[in-house]
């Protein structure tokens, strides 16, 4: 039977396409594939209602990895008791959010209400672990679990059929954009990243769901593009790690490094800020960085 997929646009900052929820309806009630971040739960809120369902309608939030924009609101559908499905790593994160948060608020300082609103402990009887290989059965809907790390050490990836929900290991896609890797510290492995690609190509699926943004229908181009850029990213990066340059002088440079590319593929400069909302540049200098100083070290 195919499940009927509906793509909930956030709406985040203000802007269309920059960050999706999915919603599925199974045997035990609608199933969301990422909540967001809490600031725009009132717009999922819409999306849900306009679906037919209310939040509390809500059977389970199967999400990719804990970053706020994939899942800082899932604690709400939690206080109406859905089920909260991630990878065993994140799960404690869930549990209690007070060092993530912390973590975050180093990064985005005053600005983390406004980015990301809220973000409260779930029950832990209310969180599930979904580890690779596993099937979540809702019935006559099933997802298969795939563990995806390389973006984030706890990511997971959802097949549904012949069509996958990828979160970020898929990269961040915007219509008929260029497909670009997001690479926010702390967890950025590009080995990883390409074996968890691989294991997308091997699952053959006829279509990608990214969570920026949609459907699309050209998976093998997709992944195959993505691992270009994350090699095109990741040695703009090298030299700058290799001079210590501070990370201040790099961030201006790579962020005209992915404007111009951005404007090569024909983006205007409202596309490109769409994509900015879903995959700040800045934010890719420090993972990189990071990544080289973890490979010099030997610790990956």
């Amino acid at each position: 039977m195919n499940a009927e997929i509906q793509v909930i646009d956030l709406n985040f900052q203000n802007t269309k396409e920059s960050i999706g929820s999915f919603l599925i309806k199974t045997s035990k009630g609608p199933v969301l594939i990422e909540s967001g971040p809490e600031s725009t739960f009132e717009q999922l809120e819409k999306g849900i209602n306009n679906a037919g369902y209310r939040v509390a309608d809500i059977y389970a939030v199967l999400l990719t990895h804990i970053h706020f924009d994939h899942a800082g609101a899932a604690w709400k559908f939690a206080k109406n008791g859905s089920k909260i499905y991630v990878h065993e790593i994140g799960l404690p994160h869930l549990a209690n959010p007070e060092k993530l948060w912390n973590s975050a608020a180093q990064i985005y300082g005053d600005d983390m209400d406004r980015l990301w609103g809220k973000m409260e402990p779930i029950n832990e009887e209310l969180l599930i672990a979904a580890n690779d290989g596993d099937v979540i059965d809702f019935g006559y809907v099933q997802f298969k679990v795939i563990y995806t790390p390389g973006h984030a050490v706890h990511h997971n990836a959802y097949q549904l059929n012949d069509v996958i929900f990828t979160g970020d290991v898929a990269g961040c896609k915007i219509e008929n954009g260029p497909v670009v890797p997001p690479c926010p510290p702390p967890d950025i492995n590009i080995e990883l990243w390409k074996q968890s690609l691989q294991k997308l190509r091997d699952a053959k699926p006829k279509a990608l769901y990214l969570t920026h943004f949609a459907k699309h229908e050209n998976p093998l181009e997709i992944l195959n593009d993505l691992e270009a850029e994350l090699d095109n990213w990741a040695n703009f990066i090298k030299p700058f790690y290799e001079d210590k340059t501070p990370v201040e002088e790099i961030i201006p440079k790579f962020m005209k490094f992915t404007s111009d590319a951005f404007k090569l593929k024909g983006l205007s400069e409202d596309e490109i800020q769409i994509y900015e909302y879903a995959n700040p540049s800045w934010m890719s200098v420090n993972g990189l960085l990071r990544y080289w100083k973890l490979k010099e070290q030997g610790r990956i």
